[in-house]
């Protein structure tokens, strides 16, 4: 079986110009790193001035010009060293994803890694920042301390969670490629587990934040009396409702987009294509769900394959019997026409020819029988060396059996000609047999077996004499529809070898008239 991975991802098609998109990719997690550190950087800054102001005698205020550009050099540092960390993580990933090349193991590792490696630097640069801040203002009021460390811990923590979901969300199509062959087995976190972090570190925090303001304005550990807190509440509150909407978003789509293509790639399937597979973007439910789906896709293929090449070997209403039916052995009794041809010179043929030019002349002289065969909705039931056999009237009924048989029969006669390298006699006839299975439990196969199979085969022997090279038991004439059976005439009796009734003989009238002809001479 193929593996799932290796399939082509119909919903996910690679882009035609790979630069271009990994630039574009490039730039749009930079775009969204900036975003997320501005953001941050902007909440810290507003929060710390504003309940920093105090008109209390001796109160230290945060508003300094030695803050202001502490902060925007320390801001400018962490987006620099975040951009060379993003050079040394990303780069080389979209490097072989911009080349359309597979992966190696360690690449592979090292993208799905990527998210959290991103955010422990993230984490790192902002505590850092945080604590060089401090350190700005250690000889300052404790208070203003206090604050500057409760700002870095919720504006770092905002911003962390975002820095991953952008990780997340824009590099979708490189982790998606990276896990194109047999993602590894590996613990990730799932839908529920993001949401509630989602929520926590984009909504929760500013709402704890607002809470903790309201408190400590009747406690008087960290914010003073006098200074005013409605601005820093609505600051905190605007952040809540946009970080949160844009987090809930981020995790939103990382759910939706998926499912969406599973759920376009199962039409697709619905419409009988198996050749399409997802890409699988992470390790959580929803990573098993693309993998359960491209396996369960694969599955299906390689039935179609098994079911088409089982077509193939025993006929379609024989393979769709047998599916139908349990793994019992059985049949019943048809009235059935039976054809049965041989050819005759093949032998020679071989001793004067390669073995490939047998095997094409066979496939040639087959090749038309079951055309033949087909076109009037009869059965091969099987082929031995240079002869075939050809059922009409099972598995499946068919409505004049006998008219298929002797229709087929003269269609072959004309179609046979074009094999001047061969000759061959063609026997039909028609009667009670057994149809099923025969065999083991293990290993069986569905034949016929009746007394018309072994008269097709005696009648097929007198054919190669016969300047028709057609012979049909009269019975099957009889027994067929009067728009066929004007098609042939008696042509006396006979008894075959190795039954003891006389057999009434039926040649197609122009061979019949061939055959008194000769008679004749």
């Amino acid at each position: 079986m193929k593996e799932p991975g290796r399939r082509t991802l119909i919903p996910m098609p690679p882009p035609r110009d790979w630069m271009r998109t990994a630039v574009v990719l490039r730039m749009r997690y930079s775009a969204g790193l900036v975003v997320a550190y501005g953001v941050g950087a902007a909440e810290l800054f507003l929060i710390v001035v504003l309940l920093g102001r105090s008109s209390a005698p001796g109160a230290q205020s945060l508003v300094t010009l030695r803050n202001a550009v502490t902060l925007t050099v320390l801001l400018l540092i962490s987006l620099a060293i975040a951009n060379l960390c993003t050079t040394k993580f990303v780069w080389p990933a979209l490097r072989w994803y911009s080349r359309g090349e597979e992966p190696t193991d360690v690449q592979r590792r090292e993208v799905l890694d990527m998210a959290t490696r991103q955010t422990l630097v993230h984490v790192g640069l902002w505590v850092a920042c945080g604590a060089i801040f401090i350190a700005m203002n250690l000889g300052g009021d404790g208070r203003n301390i206090a604050l500057i460390a409760l700002a870095v811990v919720f504006g770092g923590a905002a911003m962390s969670c975002l820095g991953y979901l952008v990780t997340e969300a824009t590099l979708r199509p490189v982790i998606a490629a990276a896990m194109t062959t047999t993602p590894p087995q590996r613990r990730a976190l799932g839908v529920t587990q993001r949401l509630v972090i989602t929520w926590l570190l984009c909504t929760a925090i500013p709402v704890t934040a607002i809470v903790a303001i309201i408190v400590d304005r009747y406690l008087h550990w960290v914010v003073r009396a006098d200074t005013p807190i409605n601005a820093p509440i609505l600051i905190l509150a605007v952040t809540a409702i946009i970080a949160g909407l844009w987090g809930t978003v981020l995790v939103a789509r990382s759910v939706s987009e998926p499912v969406r293509q599973v759920g376009r790639a199962m039409g697709e399937v619905e419409r009988g294509r198996t050749d399409v597979s997802v890409g699988v973007h992470d390790l959580s439910e929803i990573g098993r769900l693309q993998m359960g789906f491209n396996s369960m896709v694969a599955g299906i293929a390689e039935r179609e394959r098994l079911r088409d090449l089982f077509n193939r070997h025993v006929g379609h209403h024989v393979a769709s019997r047998a599916m139908e039916r349990d793994e019992s052995l059985g049949g019943d009794v048809r009235q059935v026409a039976v054809l049965f041809i041989d050819l005759t010179g093949s032998t020679a043929f071989a001793d004067t020819h390669p073995p490939t030019e047998v095997a094409a002349l066979l496939n040639d002289f087959f090749r038309i029988v079951v055309t033949a065969v087909d076109n009037h909705q009869g059965l091969i039931n099987k082929f031995n060396g240079d002869a075939a056999l050809a059922i009409f009237g099972a598995p499946v009924a068919n409505p004049d059996p006998a008219g298929a048989a002797l229709a087929t029969a003269r269609e072959l006669r004309s179609a046979l000609r074009s094999l001047e390298s061969v000759d061959f006699g063609i026997g039909v006839s028609y009667g009670s047999v057994f149809a099923g299975d025969i065999g083991a439990e293990h290993r069986y196969e569905y034949t016929v077996i009746g007394d018309p199979v072994n008269e097709a085969a005696r009648l097929t022997e007198l054919a190669k004499a016969r300047p028709g090279r057609i012979l049909a038991a009269h019975q099957a004439v009889m027994m067929a529809d009067r728009s066929e059976a004007e098609h042939w005439k008696r042509r006396g009796r006979t008894i075959l070898r190795g039954r003891r009734s006389r057999t009434v003989l039926a040649e197609p009238v122009e061979a019949a008239a061939s055959s008194a002809r000769l008679l004749g001479r």
